[in-house]
């Protein structure tokens, strides 16, 4: 039984992970080709193209089996009201968070909203789930974070701070905190596929309403389109139901936290494609994130154990 738990917390590490590497490719991407579209619009375009990417899924999964169970979140005893506050999570996220990087610089705004993220989720987890973290798991998450910050703050950057942009990036890290654990508790009673299509159709109708008001019509040419594509299939379609399906096997904060893998891919793809040089102090920094994750992912397969081990004394 131990080992069966472990496995479960493993794969569970591994998809989440996972799905952290591939959002650390969308900085690449955007670099490589969306640079003449509003930052608006790749956040609302990847969101419907995800919606597209998994509505064909549920299709195709539908031919295959004649049904696919749990379509309705009726049958799953969920209410439509937690699939519309995870679409203004997800939905939040971008929007708050594009604004924010548009105010606040790139690195710093990138650093305070994923930075943000992982505590935004434990003090959720704790005020409002009732439900507090270790304290194993606070020192992964906070040398993960300090980390983080590390790495940004070798590359330099303006000395100027941009409170409003700050404070929207703060915003971004508490809506994705939000998404992550309602999402949690949507895929434990619903299949992951039907849960992302209905929050990331949510998220795109509010969206691109935003997008409109913010930066007018789209600019479109065939790159930026090319680059929309790949990260609404692979960024916010694939990675997202990788993330969902992993969820189901750890806690909403531990799945926060693994997604500070997504500065490391990014950092990793920044100098192997990109081909830009990085001080000590970003590798330093590197370091601490990924030994910050290395503890909290000891920490969730810790709390997995738990309850297996109390089993027998209760009996």
């Amino acid at each position: 039984m131990k080992s069966s738990v472990f496995s479960a917390s493993t794969v569970g590490v591994a998809l989440v992970s996972l799905a952290g590497v591939l959002w650390g490719s969308s900085g690449t991407a955007q670099h490589l080709g969306a640079a003449g579209l509003s930052p608006f619009w790749v956040g609302a375009a990847q969101l419907g193209v995800a919606s597209v990417f998994l509505l064909l899924m549920l299709w195709l999964s539908v031919r295959a089996r004649s049904r696919l169970p749990v379509l309705r979140p009726r049958d799953a005893g969920l209410r439509w009201s937690w699939f519309a506050w995870a679409s203004l999570g997800i939905g939040g996220y971008s929007v708050f968070f594009y604004e924010g990087l548009r105010l606040a610089g790139v690195g710093v705004g990138t650093a305070v909203a994923i930075g943000s993220s992982p505590i935004w989720a434990g003090l959720l987890q704790a005020l409002v789930l009732r439900a507090p973290l270790s304290a194993l798991w606070w020192l992964g998450t906070l040398v993960s974070v300090a980390g983080g910050a590390a790495m940004v703050a070798g590359k330099g950057g303006s000395s100027t701070v941009s409170w409003p942009g700050l404070g929207l990036c703060l915003l971004a890290g508490l809506s994705y905190a939000g998404y992550a654990l309602i999402n949690k508790r949507l895929v434990s009673h619903m299949v992951p596929k039907v849960v992302n299509f209905y929050v990331f159709t949510g998220a795109a109708l509010l969206a691109v309403p935003v997008a409109w008001l913010q930066a007018g019509a789209p600019q479109w040419s065939l790159s930026a389109l090319l680059v929309v594509v790949y990260l609404g299939l692979v960024v916010s379609g694939i990675a997202h139901l990788l993330f969902s399906i992993g969820l189901r096997h750890i806690s909403g904060p531990t799945g926060v936290t693994l997604s500070l893998v997504e500065p490391v891919a990014a950092f990793v793809l920044a100098v192997w494609i990109v081909g830009e040089r990085q001080p000590l102090t970003a590798w330093l920094g590197l370091l601490a994130v990924l030994a910050g994750l290395l503890v909290v992912i000891g920490a969730e397969v810790r709390s997995a154990r738990q309850p297996v081990a109390a089993a027998p004394a209760a009996a």
